[in-house]
């Protein structure tokens, strides 16, 4: 007879898996944002790089696999995500009398969790809906109305990984609890290169048109 598995043993495995996903993420969203900004080195750079990945056909492969795992990932957290008013009251509550950043953090994660999933879906379907991709295609989308939703997902993404990272380390051991607050900056910093680097390619694409 087969030993029974206890549902710790499945919450461990989601967590994994909870953990794996979004790891695989955050690095595409890294390596993602670094292709993206090289409008603001030259369009002609960012043109010769999305036509490479196209003729290559990982763009037309790697896009229905992240829609995929962005799914699986926010499946897997969503049983943690306090989605009743009742349940959110409470996580306040506990969040104001523990006085601890992290918890607050997990909260922003859950809001920025709930912008992705439905930002990605409006973003992948009209990048892939409007092949090939190239610069003049990107400044035409910002300047029909586009810029308003970039202005909001991009914030949620970045705030968004670089939280889950952070998190990741901490649960993971890879940051000590004395080491914390280091590592925190660490992140926060990084996150704002990043918002920098996709707030100038978001300016150089508009002021192309």
């Amino acid at each position: 007879m087969a030993p029974s598995r206890s549902p710790a043993d499945a919450r461990t495995r989601l967590d994994f898996w909870q953990a794996a996903s979004g790891a695989l993420l955050a690095l595409f969203v890294c390596v993602h944002l670094i292709l993206e900004g090289s409008v603001v080195l030259s369009p002609a750079l960012t043109n010769g790089i999305a036509w490479l990945l196209e003729a290559t056909f990982l763009t037309q492969v790697v896009a229905p696999v992240i829609i995929l795992l962005v799914v699986f990932h926010f499946w897997i957290a969503a049983r943690k995500m306090p989605f009743r008013a009742n349940e959110l009251a409470i996580f306040v509550r506990h969040s104001r009398s523990l006085r601890e950043a992290d918890t607050w953090l997990w909260l922003v994660q859950v809001f920025t969790a709930v912008v992705i999933l439905v930002g990605v879906f409006f973003h992948v379907y009209t990048v892939m809906t409007n092949l090939p991709i190239n610069v003049a295609g990107s400044v035409k989308r910002l300047h029909d109305g586009w810029l308003a939703f970039y202005v909001v997902f991009l914030p949620c993404v970045i705030l968004h990984t670089g939280i889950g990272i952070y998190r990741l380390a901490v649960k993971f051991g890879i940051c000590s609890r004395a080491g914390r607050d280091r590592f925190r900056k660490a992140v926060w910093i990084i996150m704002a290169c990043y918002l920098a680097l996709g707030t100038l390619a978001l300016t150089r694409v508009w002021f192309l048109g």
